[in-house]
């Protein structure tokens, strides 16, 4: 623990490897490129590093005043996922006469190299620069001496013929490693991936974490290496099974598959009306809650072990359980505020692929977006000691009086479908459903009318300017109602698009629209729209010509 007479003696020593004096309190890039050297030691002296924020050079303090904004700032450079793996480091203050200093201490990364935006940063005395490859050859072989998760290790048996190498080059190098930097790298697939923590040169095979991320047959290898989705009937195992599905090959290949399941199957949406002009539309299960849930598990889960990760649907609730319990620090005293990571090399990776967004801020954002949707708080089951559970109850309102969906289920099929099926018989229920709210609209409308007619016999009796007035009214209603009706006729206010009949109605009114724009439009992920534009294109509905980036989309049929 740095003290403060430690620290006036660092102020009065020149810079050095492990030394870094910093004025300004904007320069993030600095900030965490400091820091990015730190954690590589790449002169492996063992020593932390200090970033001394408020003092020149010559060790004079600027007189910067630290404030908690400050603080906040630079303690969320350790969790913002542009440092990977994440850096052990500490913020504090100090106070001196001249002013005051916020010193960033950074220990040695365990798993070097690290990475700031895809860049390996080292510093040899007071410079500071990219590694060279043989600097990183130096950080390759620490991180192999430092092994000790299991996705590091070497997956004895297997080669790089066990890897999907055409989705490695296409998908994960591009998003793992800067532009330039890649363009540059000469070296064979192997030295890349070993860069990267994914292969190991000693016994020239692909890790574990490289088998379940990129590998053509991961369960060959690691048995239990897929997720098992189950829909019982009723609220236990014991009732029928309605639809299964099980998700296996590499991470890299099933994580959109399984992004876009959870959107169109799991999370079922209907609008409810709030008021007379409103209304509000509530997931069954709210998409980002259950996906952060599934993916912590699959992050999480123990690949040792030959137990899937259980994805079940019931009646009233989905219980996701991953096998291993707790990891390392996280007690369930101190869950979810302390984090720790049985799998940082797929942990790294997923965040990479772009599947976990920001370390230690998930749980809190799935219990405040179910609490919104009806659902109550998700319960974490620490009690199996050799597996975690967690348990997402469906939306209460969702299930409000007037939704007739139970009901027509009752009528669907017992007989155990692909998950494809049962996004059909959704959309089938939400249909009927559909139609008898239509026809209690219907009724009401001709209710309405029925009230007006009676209430225009009694008004003729009054003077002849309120009658003028009323029957002006009266026409002005009648013809409001009328619009009303062809409106609910046309399309029925309930009746959700699909996410490819929005994608359909988007490209119409901009065929030159981009994948990436679809994406933000819509709000599904790039993976997802991946996904559906490929199933667009293969059943013959757009197709793309011209260039990539400056083509268009044209749609061949509805």
């Amino acid at each position: 623990m740095l003290t403060k007479n430690s620290l006036s003696k660092i102020l009065s020593a020149s810079e050095s490897s492990h030394i870094e004096r910093i004025v300004s309190t904007n320069d993030m890039d600095k900030f965490c490129q400091a820091i990015c050297s730190f954690s590589n030691d790449v002169s492996s002296s063992g020593k932390n590093g200090y970033l001394i924020i408020g003092a020149h050079n010559d060790g004079k303090l600027s007189g910067l005043k630290v404030d908690d904004k400050l603080l906040l700032k630079i303690s969320n450079i350790r969790t913002d996922g542009n440092i990977l793996p994440q850096p052990t480091m500490s913020v504090e203050k100090f106070s001196f006469e001249d002013g005051e200093l916020l010193v960033v201490e950074v220990q040695p990364s365990e798993f070097p190299p690290v990475r700031y935006r895809g860049r390996i940063w080292v510093r040899v005395g007071p410079r500071k620069s990219t590694a060279t490859e043989a600097e990183e050859k130096i950080l390759m072989e620490r991180r192999l001496s430092n092994i000790h998760t299991f996705d590091a290790m070497p997956c004895l048996g297997t080669n790089i013929n066990d890897l999907d190498v055409k989705i490695i080059e296409k998908e994960y190098l591009p998003k793992a490693v800067a532009e330039d930097i890649l363009a540059e790298d000469n070296r064979c697939i192997e030295e890349q991936l070993a860069s990267l923590g994914f292969y190991d040169l000693r016994y020239n095979c692909p890790t574990n974490g490289a088998i379940v991320l990129f590998g053509k047959n991961p369960e060959r290898y690691l048995h239990g290496s897929y997720i098992q989705y189950v829909h019982f009937k009723g609220k236990d195992r014991a009732g029928d099974i309605i639809n299964e599905h099980k998700f296996a090959g590499n991470l890299c290949r099933e994580l959109p598959k399984i992004d876009t399941f959870i959107e169109t199957s799991i999370a079922q949406k209907r609008p409810i009306p709030v008021s007379v002009l409103r209304e509000e539309t509530f997931s069954k299960y709210p998409y980002w809650a259950t996906r952060e849930l599934l993916m912590n598990a699959i992050m999480h889960r123990d690949y040792e072990t030959n137990a899937p990760v259980q994805f079940y649907e019931y009646d009233d609730r989905i219980e996701v359980q991953n096998p291993g319990g707790l990891y390392g620090k996280v007690t369930p005293e101190n869950f979810p505020n302390v984090s720790d990571y049985r799998n940082p090399f797929i942990a790294e990776a997923m965040k990479v692929l772009g599947y976990v967004n920001r370390f230690s801020r998930g749980v809190d954002r799935v219990q405040k977006e179910l609490i919104e949707n009806g659902n109550g708080k998700a319960k974490f089951d620490f009690s199996l000691i050799t597996a975690f559970r967690v348990i997402e109850n469906v939306s209460e309102k969702y299930l409000e009086e007037g939704f007739i969906l139970e009901k027509a289920k009752e009528k669907a099929k017992e007989k155990p479908k692909k998950y494809i099926s049962t996004t059909q018989e959704t959309n089938n229920i939400t249909q009927e459903s559909t139609q008898e709210i239509y026809s209690t609209t219907q009724e009401t409308n001709i209710t309405t009318q029925e009230t007006n007619n009676t209430t225009q016999e009694t008004t003729q009796v009054t003077n002849i300017t309120t009658q003028e007035t009323n029957n002006t009214t009266q026409e002005t209603t009648q013809e409001t109602d009328n619009t009303t009706q062809e409106t609910s006729k046309k399309r029925p206010r309930n009746v959700q698009e699909t996410t490819q009949e929005v994608i359909l109605r988007i490209i119409k009114e901009n065929p030159q629209i981009t994948q990436s724009e679809l994406s933000k439009t819509i709000g599904l992920t790039i993976n997802g729209i991946k996904y559906h534009m490929k199933k667009l294109t293969k059943a013959g509905i757009i197709k793309h010509e011209g260039p990539t980036k400056s083509g268009k989309w044209i749609i061949l049929k509805k």
